[in-house]
């Protein structure tokens, strides 16, 4: 009945709901992994947002790398090499400074100092620049007797693109891209680490499991249990990822599996 008491109290903190001030003294298993399982909530938000928009900018900058137009390829080359090129801690404390200077010009954009929209933008540009690079490899990799059997066909220009090009550079990039999505929500726990501050300590999962260590003095309780709870969300993304791989190939024709045939070597 504690549990679920302490489930009631904190299970929504890091939203604001529920018990304002954190546990002082005598935690328990059940706080740890409440507390923790509640910061979950903004590392999956940052994930999933950064994750669907990055992927429409990495697919611009990937056509874009790969065009014969200088005026497009010269800046997707340069967006993808300084945001491949320098950390991702670095991205974020420069970003939270150039957002806090530019609220002090503009005072419409202080939501962008908070890290709830401002940790989110660098993420966005973060997982763009790295997936553009994965998308531009399944671009080169398209096979040319594809894109002539199309034209023979006559589907060019944005025909050929979205029904032959597109699909086919998705099909082929997909499994470095699922990487690419295990590391983004692995990234996101930098968030409350770089220059963001947490507000009314409503951090992510590894802000309260920092506390709880700072706390108890013993890091082996609430660190395992954050393993634990982004192993679960690297198992839920692996599935999902792979649910889209299959809808990707369901037109290839799948390698017939046989039964091994023990029994006729074991009476040999």
């Amino acid at each position: 009945m504690m549990c679920w008491e302490t489930l009631l109290d904190y299970g929504l903190r890091s939203l604001g709901i529920g018990e304002r001030l954190l546990p002082r003294a005598d935690f328990t298993f059940c706080q740890q992994v409440v507390l923790i399982g509640s910061g979950m909530i903004w590392n999956v938000y940052f994930g999933i947002l950064a994750l669907i928009s990055g992927f429409l900018l990495a697919t611009l900058v990937a056509t874009g790398k790969a065009s014969d137009n200088v005026f497009l390829r010269k800046p997707a080359e340069w967006f993808v090499f300084v945001f491949r090129g320098s950390p991702l801690f670095i991205q974020f404390f420069f970003g939270y400074f150039l957002f806090l200077s530019l609220k002090q010009v503009l005072p419409a954009a202080e939501p962008f100092s908070s890290a709830w929209l401002g940790a989110l933008v660098v993420l966005f540009l973060n997982t763009a620049a790295y997936s553009a690079e994965i998308f531009y490899g399944g671009l080169q990799s398209v096979p040319k007797g594809d894109l002539d059997a199309a034209s023979a066909y006559g589907l060019t220009g944005w025909r050929r693109f979205r029904r032959i090009t597109w699909p086919t550079m998705l099909r082929l990039a997909w499994p470095a891209y699922t990487n690419e999505a295990i590391f983004l929500f692995h990234a996101t726990t930098l968030v409350f680490f770089s220059g963001f501050p947490a507000r009314s300590q409503k951090g992510d999962a590894l802000y309260y499991a920092s506390y709880f260590a700072d706390k108890t003095f013993n890091p082996f309780v609430p660190y395992p249990i954050l393993a634990g709870y982004f192993i679960l969300l690297t198992l839920c993304i692996i599935g999902l990822m792979g649910f889209v791989n299959a809808r990707l190939n369901r037109h290839l024709p799948q390698a017939a599996t046989r039964r091994p045939r023990l029994l006729p070597q074991i009476i040999r």
